[in-house]
């Protein structure tokens, strides 16, 4: 286009008087100038560099030295499992419990699916005790605290209005336990726990082992003995949420329970004695269905629980070999979560009394039905109950229990 707007004006030179000519050079290279800055301005800048997507969750830095106290005359710690996958777990010795879980989304971020503090400190001042522990002696309810045993009353502290839960005013969720890092993948913590200690008979050595695999589980192993006859029903308190710490509401995750049957309770949450079929009510999850579609239902046993909080028995349990238990899919994440155990019962809760006052490591709050439990256990208030499976432990008998909780993506 110059090109030819030059050879244009340059025939045009020849028929012009000389005076003329100078002036029209003038022109001429004001005109090309600003062609060169119109040239100039319309080419594309150079392009910014992208930049990179953070795919690493508000959770990702726990600070060791926040976990470091002294209690009872022992140290705490935090202690970091990881696998070959990617996948991240932390844990302290205060309460043999899990701090956080982190497994990539379907678009490949980091997200912690265990909802808990940033420091020991928080832990210990929490109005809710039990996120993420270890639970024992017994967990869940006993009613009145109190149960027969070779014909001896045994009472133990009233922590949950009339009843004893999850072990006493000080369970396993409070305590300190020895540990060994077993490997990066494993860890092990250990306890002795007194004969009567919470009321409980028998002088109890526990140990807990996790193990974070490479299949992308998060194995839960339980050992016990006892040296006088005793109960005992050990399980895991996790919080979860699939799409993530302070990601909101878990109502519209999906939930699967392979169960036909569950135990209904009554106003304090024991157990009736009673099985009762899921079928045609708000319990029925033997097929995917959204936590939240019929929590508010006009259901007794939604009131009594004010939502889900009960226990449901497992189909096909024998007690040796481990059973899909459950599935759950998070609604924005696509991580699924399935769990598998050789125990006979499990424990849905779905935050229902999660009451925003305790401020999790991201920064979010507890709020109301933001993370549910699925605990494998025996039943709720086992040693008043004679239909249930028992919860003995003898002397000489090892307990030996395990719970896996699998990790995968929706495709």
């Amino acid at each position: 286009m110059q090109l030819i707007c030059f050879l244009k004006t340059r025939s045009a030179v020849h028929n012009l008087k000389p005076d003329n000519v100078m002036k029209l050079h003038f022109k001429l290279i004001l005109l090309m100038l600003c062609l060169n800055m119109l040239i100039a301005c319309n080419t594309s800048s150079p392009k910014k560099p992208e930049e990179k997507v953070d795919n690493t969750s508000k959770t990702d830095v726990l600070s060791p030295k926040a976990f470091q106290t002294s209690m009872d005359g022992k140290n705490t710690n935090l202690y970091i499992l990881k696998n070959k996958n990617g996948l991240e777990a932390a844990f302290t010795n205060y309460g043999a419990r899990i701090i956080s879980l982190k497994v990539p989304d379907q678009h490949g971020v980091q997200t912690d699916v265990v909802v808990g503090f940033s420091s020991i400190d928080q832990y210990i001042q929490s109005t809710e005790p039990y996120f993420g522990a270890t639970i024992g002696r017994y967990g869940n309810r006993i009613a009145k605290g109190k149960f027969i045993l070779d014909g001896i009353t045994y009472t133990l502290s009233i922590n949950n209005g009339v009843n004893s839960l999850h072990g006493g005013k000080k369970g396993f969720q409070d305590v300190l336990w020895d540990t060994k890092q077993l490997n990066e993948q494993s860890i092990a913590f250990s306890y002795v726990s007194k004969d009567m200690e919470e009321g409980y008979p028998g002088n109890l050595q526990v140990k807990v082992i996790y193990n974070l695999t490479d299949n992308n589980e998060l194995k839960i192993s339980y050992e016990a003995t006892t040296d006088k006859k005793t109960v005992l029903n050990l399980t895991n308190h996790a919080f979860f949420n699939l799409n993530g710490e302070g990601s909101g509401t878990i109502l519209n995750h999906q939930l699967q329970i392979n169960a036909d049957l569950y135990t209904p309770v009554d106003s304090t949450l024991i157990p009736t004695g009673k099985h009762e079929y899921v079928a045609e009510t708000p319990f029925d999850f033997r097929k995917f269905s959204t936590i939240g579609k019929r929590i508010t239902d006009d259901h007794e046993q939604l009131k009594n629980g004010k939502g889900y909080d009960h226990n449901y028995v497992l189909n096909d349990q024998n007690g040796s070999q481990m059973q899909h238990t459950a599935r759950v899919e998070g609604d924005k994440s696509g991580i699924i979560m399935e769990v598998f155990t050789v125990e006979p019962g499990l424990q849905f809760y779905s935050g229902n009394f999660m009451q925003s006052k305790n401020i999790f490591k991201g920064g979010s709050k507890d709020d109301f039905r933001t993370a549910f439990c699925l605990e494998t256990q025996h039943f709720p208030d086992s040693p008043n109950q004679p239909t249930f499976p028992s919860t003995v432990l003898n002397p000489g008998k090892l307990y030996n229990t395990s719970s896996v909780y699998k990790f995968s993506i929706k495709k």
